[in-house]
């Protein structure tokens, strides 16, 4: 699979969290330099079985504000590592969606998410379309759509992927 093959449509079991999840909680200070198997046992106080529950292609969805707090890049790769596909919030803090972006999380914002599906339901999510889904359909939620650009970037793997593509490099640099 090509870089400009990536899949922009998931689809997973559900978690479901609540409002201003933080950063402290998806990435603890005092795991800062753990391995991941130390680190992992500490994430998300407020739901401490599910970092052993989640499998691989999993979809969180959450409530408003969801990554507030600090600009650690370790809470969205976190959320990677534990396996989660991807993240629907009613809405995201700007750094955090900034760090999704960047890392090639899909994260999807859509107000009244968290009250329209049921933690082990499965949802899908098609970032390209901009668009929720679950086994009745598509459900009636606007979530706001991703520009072509953030897709780009989605779609080569992440912001430093994109810029170590031929022609994106730094203007004036190497490429």
């Amino acid at each position: 699979m090509t870089s400009r093959e990536r899949r922009l449509v998931f689809e997973g079991r559900v978690w479901v969290l609540g409002d201003d999840v933080n950063t402290d909680e998806l990435a603890p200070f005092q795991t800062i330099g753990k391995s991941w198997e130390d680190a992992r046992v500490t994430l998300l106080p407020s739901r401490p079985e599910l970092p052993g529950l989640v499998e691989a292609g999993d979809l969180l969805v959450a409530g408003k504000n969801f990554g507030c707090g600090s600009s650690r890049e370790m809470a969205v790769t976190n959320l990677q590592k534990l396996g989660f596909a991807g993240v629907v919030a009613e809405s995201f803090a700007r750094i955090f969606f900034r760090n999704c972006v960047a890392n090639a999380f899909p994260a999807l914002a859509c107000p009244g998410v968290r009250g329209s599906v049921e933690e082990g339901s499965r949802l899908t999510m098609d970032l390209g379309a901009g668009s929720l889904s679950n086994a009745q359909g598509r459900l009636p939620l606007e979530p706001a759509p991703y520009s072509e650009h953030l897709l780009e970037i989605l779609r080569a793997g992440g912001l430093m992927a994109l810029l170590k593509e031929p022609g994106n490099g730094p203007v004036g640099g190497p490429t």
